[in-house]
């Protein structure tokens, strides 16, 4: 799908309100459409796996299903995969160190340990819930017990949540979902590829809440995206539900925070085909942005928590 950029222009700059609040009702209503399905099978499919690249808007959007369905009384529950990374050991911190440590493979994940909590949590047996400290490199355990009860669903997202070799457990008991940016934005005949809006939300997010500079998420750019033709873009085939994160207005909430910066690393080919577009993008004043639009991953002050 494309839009003029012309046309997000317009409506920002008439009624900033009314467009915001428009998009983020029609991306609501699609997710309970995909929310209905999910419900109908949920006696045969109580897992949910969600995938999506970097910056595809996976939390949120995981978030957003789980209170579609809690509204609907299914309890549903949201783990992230990164829960399940395993700890570094020695020679991981080498190369941790070194910057040679592939973050985005798979073989990141302690698979045994998730496939063995997925098969409880299918057979509505309790488990204790671990948690990953980043800082340290090292999974605890958090002491919250899940214990799903029949009938309740549980969401699992991550990059490699569609990797079967990740999550080996039989297809007929999941609901798989790929998340991504679908929509190119168009300006006199150039299209911002999907791929830069993602890398905006990644700048802006970084930025706010992992003390990022945008030159280091820069830098990260060319490895976290061939990490994600390796390891995310060759399953997302087996999605059941694909679903556009793409909110119109959202390259007019990045253009504040990145605008000025932009302007003076014109030296960057990326950064600059980025700025091409945001120079002839409406600015739009993030009190615009309500708590419940997927954009507040990004800007914050959203009604979730990440």
């Amino acid at each position: 799908m494309n839009i003029a950029l012309d046309l997000i222009n317009r409506e920002v700059e008439q009624e900033p309100a009314a467009f915001i609040r428009d998009m983020n009702i029609r991306y609501r209503e699609y997710l309970q459409k995909v929310a209905a399905d999910i419900a109908e099978h949920r006696e045969e499919r109580p897992i949910i796996l969600l995938s999506g690249p970097s910056g595809s808007g996976k939390t949120t959007s995981a978030m957003m299903i789980e209170k579609i369905l809690d509204e609907q009384g299914i309890e549903t529950h949201t783990l992230s995969l990164d829960n399940y990374f395993s700890p570094f050991n020695d020679e991981e911190r080498k190369l941790y160190a070194e910057g040679r440590l592939d973050l985005e493979s798979p073989q990141r994940i302690d698979t045994e340990f998730l496939v063995s909590q997925l098969r409880s949590i299918y057979n509505c047996e309790p488990i204790e819930l671990p948690v990953y400290d980043f800082k340290e490199s090292q999974r605890l355990i958090s002491g919250k017990i899940l214990e799903r009860k029949p009938g309740e669903l549980v969401i699992f997202e991550g990059i490699h949540a569609l990797n079967p070799d990740v999550l080996a457990i039989p297809d007929e008991y999941t609901a798989k979902m790929y998340v991504s940016v679908r929509t190119r934005i168009m300006k006199n005949g150039k299209a911002l590829h999907p791929s830069r809006i993602r890398l905006m939300r990644r700048l802006v997010r970084d930025m706010h809440f992992r003390k990022r500079s945008f030159e280091d998420t820069l830098s990260m750019f060319e490895s976290v995206e061939a990490g994600e033709n390796k390891y995310i873009m060759p399953y997302k085939h087996r999605s059941d539900y694909d679903v556009d994160t793409f909110m119109a207005y959202e390259i007019c909430a990045y253009r504040p925070f990145l605008i000025d910066a932009f302007r003076t690393m014109t030296d960057s080919p990326l950064v600059q085909e980025m700025l091409e577009f945001l120079e002839d993008t409406a600015p739009l004043d993030e009190s615009y942005i309500t708590p419940d639009s997927l954009v507040c991953e990004f800007v914050g002050n959203g009604q979730f928590e990440y």
